[in-house]
């Protein structure tokens, strides 16, 4: 029988502005850019070094009083229909948690644990 395998686990760090963070990573830390939803200006981007990939998310100045101090965590997978199905078994899903393809390249679904952790997991297309 197949049954989901989690693979790697990629945290994403809210920020308030990306290409700043990137130059940070990028020339003080050595990381390198493993990808970004925007050439110029990047609100989504993700940074590789080693064997390690941190995603970096754009939050508005205003959700840094409240909202970010939740982590919010992509976890790749296989068999992510499976997985789904799984989950959605056991309730743990908000009425509108859906598994989808994104326009990067993934299929994915994501919701908040119980204390309201961001969790996403996916299978890259």
């Amino acid at each position: 029988m197949t049954k989901p395998i989690l693979h790697q686990i990629h945290p994403v760090l809210p920020v308030q502005n990306v290409v700043e963070t990137l130059s940070f990573y990028v020339n003080i830390l050595g990381f390198s850019i493993a990808f970004a939803d925007d050439s110029k200006q990047p609100h989504y981007a993700g940074i590789r070094k080693d064997h390690i990939e941190i995603h970096l998310q754009q939050h508005d100045v205003k959700e840094w009083e409240h909202t970010v101090h939740q982590p919010m965590l992509r976890i790749v997978t296989e068999n992510i229909e499976l997985l789904y199905e799984e989950l959605k078994q056991k309730n743990v899903f908000h009425e509108n948690t859906k598994l989808r393809e994104t326009v990067w390249g993934t299929r994915e679904f994501a919701f908040f644990d119980n204390n309201q952790n961001g969790l996403t997991f996916y299978q890259n297309l």
